[in-house]
């Protein structure tokens, strides 16, 4: 049994963490803190945790240094640039850090961070403990990790989508095209004019066009895949809805993805599946099925579908997922229980809502 901490418990990822580990049968006491609700009840912020905490929440937000004292695994869900100071004090002290933020999803390359999250490391010396915290690629260097860089929502979508077909070299890498579409809760909770109802309801608009963060985290993921270097266009799309991602990526087919396809985009879904047959959250879909947000939502589930395009030379591919729970606290969780060696599973195998 472990105990766990939540710092920035209320915000969108931090309450979704606070609820997934409420039913997490290895964790027996939780400890939640925010800066803006210090000395508060959280069913006071949230209200459908009235009668949810049990014994192994208090539901009082503590200050944060006494949430990562407590805590044998610490969950940072803040802002970028904050994080690197709970982790050294866990690396110090022989605690778990999974950090939500861009923190630490750039292994050692600072510079990279540094040019899209304009922010000088603190700790330089704790990103040499960092693993990037993708299952599907990093299980194994999850495992033994004290640090974890919990990968972007926008990011997660475009990975899975890509993994299978740049593992095999099916497709070029000179441009691959990166269409994605999230939930306003993609936002994060603090107010804003492009968050507000009356600016997304009934709208559909791109944002940060040519220039979101999330271009560079894209384009580092495919090129340690493929193992060379990968272009990536990136834009996001802002949906009136509270959550979800769906991602459409179109990759001209290589001369080896030409010829493994045949003209039969089936060869192609095979592959995929082949390739994720024994991960339990991504989905292969089968031919008359296409991704769709709603049977993602609340689950920790990736949907994907693959299509033969331009006459059998574009491969497109369609992935979706909740930006929330695969794309944020489901994932971090999931990291948590590959680093114990808990089963892969435990506390977020939700199973998805009809509707």
């Amino acid at each position: 049994m472990i105990k766990a901490g939540i710092i920035g418990a209320t915000g969108y990822a931090g309450v979704e963490l606070l609820r997934i580990l409420l039913r997490h049968p290895h964790v027996e006491e939780i400890f939640i803190s925010s800066v803006s609700f210090e000395g508060q009840e959280i069913e006071a912020v949230y209200q459908n945790l009235l009668g949810q905490l049990g014994s192994k929440c208090s539901g009082k937000l503590l200050t944060a240094d006494e949430v990562k004292e407590k805590s044998d695994v610490l969950f940072t869900a803040l802002p970028h640039g904050i994080a690197e100071q709970y982790a050294d004090y866990c690396v110090k002290h022989g605690k778990k850090l999974i950090d939500l933020s861009a923190d630490f999803r750039y292994g050692t390359d600072e510079e990279t961070f540094k040019t899209w999250y304009k922010k000088d490391w603190q700790f330089p010396e704790v990103h040499k403990e960092s693993v990037y915290g993708s299952p599907e690629m990093n299980r194994s260097l999850i495992k033994d990790a004290r640090v974890i860089g919990n990968p972007g929502c926008y990011v997660t979508s475009a990975t899975l989508g890509l993994l299978p077909a740049l593992k095999n070299n099916l497709v070029k890498t000179e441009l691959i095209i990166v269409d994605s579409k999230s939930g306003i809760t993609g936002a994060g909770r603090n107010a804003t004019m492009k968050n507000q109802f009356c600016e997304c309801g009934e709208s559909f608009s791109a944002y940060a066009v040519g220039n979101h963060r999330h271009q560079s985290e894209i384009q580092r993921n495919c090129s340690i895949i493929a193992g060379k270097n990968v272009d990536v266009v990136f834009t996001p799309h802002l949906l009136p809805q509270s959550r979800g991602i769906l991602t459409t990526i179109y990759a001209p087919l290589s001369e080896e993805g030409i010829k493994l396809a045949g003209g039969n985009v089936a060869n192609i879904r095979k592959l995929y599946a082949d390739t994720y047959k024994d991960e339990p959250f991504v989905r292969v879909l089968p031919e008359e099925l296409s991704p769709t947000t709603k049977v993602v939502r609340y689950s920790n589930y990736c949907d994907i579908q693959v299509y033969l395009v331009d006459g059998g030379k574009m491969l497109e591919i369609v992935s979706c997922l909740d930006n929330m729970i695969k794309g944020a606290s489901g994932q971090a969780v999931q990291n948590m229980n590959i680093m114990y060696g808990f089963e892969e599973t435990t506390a977020i195998d939700f199973v998805p809502a009809a509707f």
